[in-house]
């Protein structure tokens, strides 16, 4: 069989992503802090970029209206050529750096927002210990041997955020085999009985044992019951463990008080996570009865074209090398000044929606917030699905009723298939906690009874989705919830 090769052309077309498209869509995933960091680094790498300040926007009296409109004219008026990597650009930067000198990012707001409605937070970033360096810190001042030291920081090594060792004790102490075993388990002992007590256990028993017999006032009910009777104390089998240790019932349920006062996992006292405070990105504020909204622009510098630089383009003594340079961070500029002004419309836009459909939610509160998706906001904006999830990741609105990320607004609704009312994930959550808050502690509503419950106000929903949001909430099943 032979196989003919020949040649011809074929048109087709195909998407390309320019790098001024790829700033865009990237600014538009960014926080707000996030976004005034990278305007930061831009101003500093493109010579082109300007902040406008205070005094800048002050004109002199023989400056007439047209002149200032001129001046101030927005990114709108930018209409570009394509910019395809590759190709030659015609396009007439002497005669358009005339006409566009400067831009505003702030969208077309209502300005009827004062300090008192900004959330009261500090912008601020700290670390703190990790548990390892709080360990340490209090075994440097024990009088330990080079050796034992050395032990002690391998069990540090291996302890995990909740303060469990990770692998077994065996198997670190094979690293040191000139060391004797019970010195070995002393060094564990004393870094189970720093603070915080019980960091070093391999296991839930061994944890809890250790802060019970640190305590000031030891139980040996509770010692006993920690050791031999966890698994029944947490199934509630009060008899079974009473009639085993030949104690009273009431004894036993004593002991489970002092129990429930220890921590499981003592490793989550101390922290490391850097705390980042959240900046809103969006105010809502009430006024005159109806909700306002307002894109957080503090921070964001008002951004124009360098008039220096921009006389470089007109002049004709530049070389030809000094124009191209001039010219491609002239792009550079207006496209970032273009790209920080759309996203700053984009997010108003969206919060915008969102109030608009959840009205009862900022009149009433989380226990009537409305089922909405992606596309229900999608569509009502005319922009696509996936600007509007960009848009909703790690946005913040501050609202008189608190601080709310944007995604908290979209819910798919529950129930509504099944003959009852549609209703959102965070509302049904509200109702199983009400429900089991208000239930008798000694016959606790099983996931059964409170689909029931739901079901007679027009909530219909199967006793596995009762099950699936309990979870979701970290409420144990009625077996462990009776008293």
């Amino acid at each position: 069989m032979a196989i003919k090769m020949n040649q011809g052309l074929k048109q087709t077309q195909s998407l390309m992503i320019t790098p001024q498209l790829q700033q865009a869509i990237k600014l538009l995933t960014l926080t707000h802090l996030e976004m005034t960091t990278l305007i930061s680094q831009e101003m500093v790498e493109n010579p082109m970029l300007e902040e406008i300040d205070g005094e800048m926007e002050v004109t002199s009296s023989s400056e007439s209206s047209e002149d200032i409109e001129a001046r101030e004219a927005t990114a709108e008026n930018f209409s570009g050529p394509e910019l395809i990597e590759g190709s030659r650009d015609t396009f007439d930067w002497e005669s358009y750096s005339e006409s566009f000198n400067s831009s505003s990012s702030a969208p077309n707001v209502k300005e009827n927002f004062s300090s008192e409605d900004a959330p009261n937070y500090e912008n601020m970033v700290s670390r703190g210990q990790s548990l390892q360096e709080h360990l340490e810190w209090q075994l440097r001042m024990e009088n330990l041997s080079s050796q034992e030291l050395d032990l002690a920081m391998e069990i540090l090594g291996n302890i995990n955020d909740e303060g469990y060792l990770d692998l077994s004790f065996e198997e670190i102490l094979a690293n040191f085999p000139k060391m004797d075993k019970d010195q070995a388990l002393g060094v564990l002992g004393l870094i189970q009985h720093l603070d915080p007590v019980g960091c070093g256990s391999h296991t839930l028993e061994e944890c809890l044992g250790v802060q019970a017999r640190m305590m000031p006032e030891r139980s040996p009910l509770a010692e006993l019951i920690i050791q031999r009777h966890l698994k029944d104390l947490e199934k509630k089998d009060y008899n079974k463990i009473a009639k085993e240790l030949g104690v009273t019932k009431e004894k036993v349920k004593e002991a489970e008080l002092i129990i429930m006062s220890l921590n499981p996992k003592p490793g989550r006292l101390v922290s490391s996570d850097e705390i980042q405070y959240i900046v809103p990105d969006i105010f809502v504020a009430e006024v005159g009865g109806e909700f306002v909204v307002q894109v957080n622009d503090e921070g964001v510098p008002r951004l124009r074209v360098s008039n220096l630089y921009r006389s470089l383009i007109k002049s004709s003594e530049s070389d030809a090398e000094a124009k191209e340079f001039v010219q491609d961070k002239l792009r550079s500029a207006l496209w970032l000044i273009k790209s920080i002004e759309n996203r700053q419309k984009t997010i108003y836009k969206v919060a915008e929606s969102i109030v608009r459909t959840q009205q009862e939610f900022f009149k009433k509160g989380p226990a009537y917030l409305k089922p909405m998706i992606l596309k229900d906001i999608a569509n009502e904006i005319g922009m696509h699905e996936s600007t509007v999830s960009r848009v909703t990741t790690n946005k913040y609105m501050h609202t008189p009723i608190g601080t709310f990320e944007l995604k908290y607004f979209f819910n798919a609704g529950i129930g509504g298939k099944n003959g009852g009312i549609d209703i959102a994930g965070e509302t049904l959550k509200l109702k199983i906690k009400e429900l089991i808050a208000n239930e008798d502690p000694k016959r606790p509503l099983s996931d059964q009874k409170i689909s029931e419950l739901l079901s007679t106000k027009d909530i219909v929903v199967a006793r596995r989705t009762v099950a699936k949001y309990r979870e979701m909430m970290g409420v144990p099943p009625s077996s462990k919830r009776k008293k």
